[in-house]
């Protein structure tokens, strides 16, 4: 099965599109649904799976434990921390906490989930001696606005930041204006969560009537310009194993000259800079 791939700044290549667990793990009923999703999504490539402490509580971990069991080395791993949870002490017993609901020694990318009070200096600190133990592969942050970017770049290994996950989607480009450029810059990729827009996109008329006409459904539309940036890994959640197919579907779509400028014209770049969107 073909797979695209972006590359992190230490050069590891990691898959463009994987799979969001943001809800998941908040319902013992839903459990056994999410964990056959999760694996589904395995078996057709999509390797990169995306959690976080904060996600049910921990649950989400634990559905995603149950999903590796057995296939840990065919994953590329990313959880969060949660800020208040960010400091050089916190950060360890906080990993060592999601290391357990994994069921696994190593993560492979940890996040610092969002900027709150966290000082950056001290979650950087907390990362470089979980890389050093061997508990983490590579470290990044989420939803970090340019400012506190900026701040990242003059912490002593701050530098060694793998990516900034950050809401992006056709109807949310506001960090286009200065974020994006920022990271492009410097060779770090964006990783999209709600690439669906919380399911907005899949409602929209127009792009609904432009997937039609082009045979392909709407979340494959909103998926494929992701993709098609080269740059942005794309973490769709679902708990759904045809849905998980369609998603993989994506990967098999080129967008053309004429369904870019279309897209383009539905989807409009930002005019001038905002607020950074976070949900």
């Amino acid at each position: 099965m073909s797979m695209q791939y972006v590359e992190l700044p230490a050069g590891e290549r990691v898959p463009a599109l994987g799979q969001g667990t943001w809800h998941m793990g908040e319902r013992r009923a839903e459990r056994k649904a999410e964990v056959a999703a999760l694996q589904a999504g395995l078996d057709q490539g999509l390797t990169l799976i995306d959690t976080a402490e904060m996600y049910g509580d921990g649950g989400a971990e634990e559905v995603v434990g149950k999903a590796i069991t057995g296939r840990r080395d065919e994953v590329f791993l990313v959880s969060k921390v949660f800020p208040h949870n960010a400091s050089r002490r916190g950060v360890a017993a906080a990993c060592e906490r999601s290391l357990r609901r994994l069921g696994t020694d190593r993560i492979d990318l940890y996040l610092l989930h969002w900027r709150g009070g966290a000082s950056l200096g001290e979650a950087v600190a907390g990362f470089q001696d979980l890389q050093q133990a061997g508990k983490i592969r590579h470290w990044g942050v989420s939803n970090l606005d340019l400012a506190d970017l900026e701040e990242l770049w003059e912490v002593p290994g701050g530098r060694a930041v793998a990516t900034n996950q950050l809401l992006y989607h056709l109807g949310e480009r506001g960090i286009e204006w200065e974020i994006q450029p920022w990271l492009r810059q410097r060779a770090i990729p964006v990783m999209a969560y709600c690439p669906f827009g919380q399911g907005a996109l899949l409602r929209h008329q127009e792009l609904r009537a432009f997937a039609e006409r082009h045979g392909i459904t709407p979340a494959q539309a909103a998926l494929a310009w992701l993709l098609d940036q080269g740059d942005v890994i794309a973490i769709p959640k679902t708990a759904h194993r045809e849905r998980v197919a369609e998603n993989r579907g994506a990967l098999d779509i080129r967008l053309t000259e004429e369904q870019r400028a279309e897209l383009e014209g539905l989807f409009p770049p930002p005019a001038s800079r905002r607020p950074l969107a976070i949900v």
